[in-house]
């Protein structure tokens, strides 16, 4: 995922004064059972800095109102705020217009958004979605239920033992019927970052339009969508230190133009009669009702606040957490890695012999240390590894090693409970 450009005279050091950073994110200071709090799982939700918390208690305080349309002084201002945060969104993703912006609640929203605005008009029987073993379960259900709506066939490209693509296939999967390719730029359950630019490339020479899941992808990095070349990609505001309820669709002004609305309602319209409705223009069309608008200014805030550190820095940081993470669980006699694929971010799912995962972070919450157990909305990831599951450690920009040792120690209580 590119970064920021270290060359640049003004670019931030690559290094992060990560005990300056914790400082700025209140819920770190928290105690869980009388023990500091380690919070390693962020791959589900990150926290969220002081930034982003008096960016959304601001806007109540100061600015809450409606936006759009509304011509007082508090109006005007919560539609400034709205739309410079789509602005500074525009901008992290590279767009090139700020009308291929779309707000929605969450990545989850936006993907069913393309499945039923974009798909379900244009796919009938003998056309198909190609999308990847390694998929969230958001990525791999609204093709199902499009699938099922339009007689269009599913087709999955298969993993490695690594949890790596098996991107040769491609080949054999890509055929003048596939109409939609739709895949992860980062797996949740394993933490592999997929080729995505190579595998866009092919499916638009195949004449396949691209729907990138890019919740796990923006919170390690900027993405440059029309570097890319993809025709969508989404993200979830709360995975990158955001608010929650706050999602993006990003998506091609042509594509998005012809497409029909996704929901009806206010906002969305220009004029409404009993004979028929003319919608409103991008990106209003997508955006029925009123918005998380203060989740939305949280969401600008948040972004503000990680350029201010540098994508550098921060790339460089979690790379070395994941290495000191990968070598230190690699010591543990009867730990088994899931998912080493040779291009990761900072997530280590694992399995401890023996035991159950949810057992497994049972104990280690009594010793403070936050993990997620279970399938992580990915179960065709953990049929292909014959698992039930997995404990999963995801680290960000204000982890320590300090930390990774405490979940070295909890594994180490772990299996003398469990003898």
């Amino acid at each position: 995922m590119p970064v920021t450009d270290p060359t640049r005279p003004d670019a931030p050091p690559a290094t992060l004064d990560v005990a300056r950073v914790r400082a700025e994110f209140p819920i770190l200071a928290e105690t869980i059972n009388g023990r500091p709090l380690a919070y390693l799982d962020n791959a589900a939700t990150g926290q969220k800095p002081r930034a982003t918390i008096d960016a959304v208690r601001r806007y109540y305080e100061t600015t809450n109102a409606n936006v759009h349309r509304g011509v007082h002084s508090l109006s005007v201002a919560a539609t400034d705020a709205y739309e410079g945060a789509r602005d500074r969104v525009r901008r992290f993703l590279g767009a090139a217009d700020i009308r291929e912006i779309i707000f929605t609640r969450g990545t989850t929203e936006s993907i069913n958004l393309v499945a039923q605005a974009y798909g379900r008009p244009r796919l009938g029987p003998g056309d198909e979605i190609l999308i990847t073993h390694l998929e969230h379960h958001s990525n791999i259900v609204p093709w199902q239920l499009l699938c099922e709506q339009t007689g269009a066939t599913l087709r999955v490209l298969p993993i490695d033992d690594r949890g790596a693509l098996v991107v040769d296939r491609l080949d054999d999967l890509l055929t003048e019927r596939t109409r939609i390719v739709a895949v992860g730029h980062v797996s949740n359950a394993l933490g592999t970052v997929n080729p995505i630019d190579a595998i866009i490339e092919r499916a638009r020479a195949a004449g396949a339009v691209t729907v990138i899941d890019g919740a796990q992808a923006a919170p390690h990095g900027p993405v440059d969508v029309q570097e890319l070349g993809c025709d969508f990609y989404a993200l979830s505001a709360h995975k990158m230190f955001g608010p929650t309820g706050v999602g993006v669709l990003y998506g091609r002004r042509d594509l998005l133009e012809a497409m029909p609305p996704y929901q009806g309602g206010g906002e969305m319209i220009k004029s409404v009669t009993f004979d028929g409705t003319v919608y409103n223009a991008l990106p209003h069309k997508f955006e029925a009702g009123t918005p998380n608008i203060a989740g939305v200014v949280g969401l600008g805030a948040t972004i503000e606040y990680l350029e201010s550190l540098g994508w550098d820095a921060i790339e460089a940081h979690e790379r070395h957490l994941l290495d000191d993470a990968t070598e230190k669980l690699g010591t543990l006699p009867g730990v088994r890695l899931i998912g080493t694929a040779p291009e990761k971010i900072a997530v280590v799912s694992f399995v401890v012999e023996g035991i159950h995962p949810h057992d497994v972070g049972t104990i280690l919450d009594h010793e403070g240390v936050a993990i997620r157990t279970g399938h992580h909305c990915a179960q065709p990831v953990m049929d292909f590894f014959d698992v039930p599951a997995t404990a999963r450690a995801s680290f960000a920009l204000y982890n320590t090693t300090d930390e990774i040792d405490a979940l070295v120690q909890g594994l180490q209580r772990v299996m003398e409970v469990f003898g």
